[in-house]
């Protein structure tokens, strides 16, 4: 039995028999001629048929092909340069059909997001989304194998908590039980605990949950969260040297690999940082952005969306970055387990990474010390009790330590130039959309 060529290693082989597998993408049934383009996970091929004596049912079978349908096909491969798809062509000796599709496409290139979205299996099946979902799948192996590297172990917390990790106004909660379940927020507890028992560095990629109601083209009710959390540091600043290196060796790898298709797919060039990403206190970015002529409307001192722009901006004119930190957030925006300054306890050790104009990450060096995170909880106005749980993580020594939560859609977005988290995320879901 003729085993199965990827459309993409075709161009690799001598002419002769191969056998392929896909589905329909077009078709041009002609009277002395039939065209097929069949595509794979990998590309799309020409498939062609004579129409003359003999070749009848062949013929028959193309007719009646719908977009969609899902094939096998065997014959002749042949180089021919005059072919625009790729140079070659298969000329079929025989056609399986292994699953007819509807002929009633419900989906067309015209089609607004969200009906593209009901059908989002039809949808994903270009091949611009495929080169997107590829990429995604280099950058996520790439940050891994740079943890990996550098001795960091991969954790896998639980999404069902007993309490809030961030804020309480944010929580799905369920039944469990006889009693009831948050979805966690993010892993925050969790890779701090792990601080705790001693793992030095540890890292997730996985689910994480917000109950927001925001319509906006950046939020997510359910998002894949990128976290890591590492020991020993002195401040915040070696969070951000690490996610710097980080960000640095995906956008490599994505570029190596990807750069050529998605400069085809998106019209996107990848840009490797040339220089170090720019670090500015956020008061200090707030007045930058005020003296190009924003005017913040919010009174908590926080930027706001066309603010990060703005210093996404700024960045770019003046350092020649796409990404900027925002440094040193106020205690009273920032959650109870940031670390504050020690000459100004009004300030913490934390920060968010801008890219493109876009929020992707808050980082932080944590609070270790028990009876400073315990007033810090006070301050905040929480139950520590409440919190007793993970206060016992450093009731018995805990490491300086800190690290970053980051936003793996956005950064497919902001990378792609995409206009919204639904066109870049597997399945969205948001405040109205739980399905496919």
């Amino acid at each position: 039995m003729t085993e199965r060529t990827l459309i993409n290693a075709l161009a690799a082989l001598e002419d002769g028999p191969v056998k392929i597998q896909g589905w329909v993408d077009t078709v041009r049934d002609q009277k002395k001629v039939q065209f097929v383009v069949l595509r794979d996970e990998t590309g799309a091929c020409q498939i062609v048929n004579p129409r003359s004596e003999g070749r009848e049912t062949i013929s028959d079978q193309i007719s009646n092909l719908a977009q969609g349908t899902m094939l096998t096909v065997e014959g002749d491969l042949k180089k021919d340069e005059r072919v625009k798809l790729g140079g070659l062509e298969v000329k079929v000796s025989s056609i399986t059909v292994e699953s007819e599709a509807d002929p009633e496409t419900p989906i067309a290139d015209d089609s607004s997001i969200d009906k593209r979205l009901d059908w989002r299996f039809l949808d994903l099946r270009t091949e611009r989304n495929n080169v997107m979902f590829r990429a995604q799948t280099t950058m996520t192996h790439a940050m891994r194998n740079y943890w990996y590297d550098r001795d960091y172990i991969e954790i896998f917390t639980p999404k069902f908590m007993a309490t809030a990790s961030e804020s309480n106004a944010e929580l799905f909660k369920v039944e469990y039980f006889d009693g009831v379940a948050y979805l966690a927020q993010s892993p925050q507890f969790f890779k701090q605990m792990a601080q705790s028992a001693g793992f030095g560095a540890a890292f997730e990629i996985g689910p994480a949950f917000r109950a927001d109601p925001s319509f906006t083209s950046r939020h997510a009710t359910e998002f894949t969260s990128v976290d890591a959390e590492l020991s020993w540091i002195e401040s915040h600043a070696d969070v951000m040297d690490m996610q710097e290196e980080l960000i640095r060796t995906a956008l490599t790898a994505v570029k190596e690999r990807h750069g050529d298709a998605i400069k085809a797919q998106f019209d996107v060039e990848i840009n490797l940082p040339e220089n170090p990403f720019p670090r500015v206190p956020l008061l200090e970015a707030r007045e930058i952005v005020e003296s190009r002529g924003h005017k913040f409307e919010r009174q908590d001192l926080d930027m706001d969306p066309e603010g990060e722009r703005e210093i996404g901006r700024w960045a770019l004119e003046e350092h020649g970055s796409e990404f900027v930190f925002l440094t040193d957030y106020p205690a009273s925006i920032r959650p109870f387990y940031h670390m504050r300054h020690e000459n100004d306890a009004t300030l913490t050790k934390s920060y968010d990474l801008v890219w493109n104009g876009v929020e992707i990450s808050t980082g932080a060096q944590r609070e270790h010390r028990i009876d400073p995170l315990i007033a810090q909880i006070a301050d905040k106005g929480m139950d520590a009790k409440s919190l007793d749980f993970y206060l016992d993580f450093f009731r018995y020594g805990a490491p300086p330590h800190g690290g970053f939560g980051m936003g793996l859609s956005r950064m497919l977005m902001l990378m792609l130039h995409q206009p919204n988290l639904r066109e870049v995320t597997y399945l969205f879901r948001g405040p109205n959309r739980l399905q496919p």
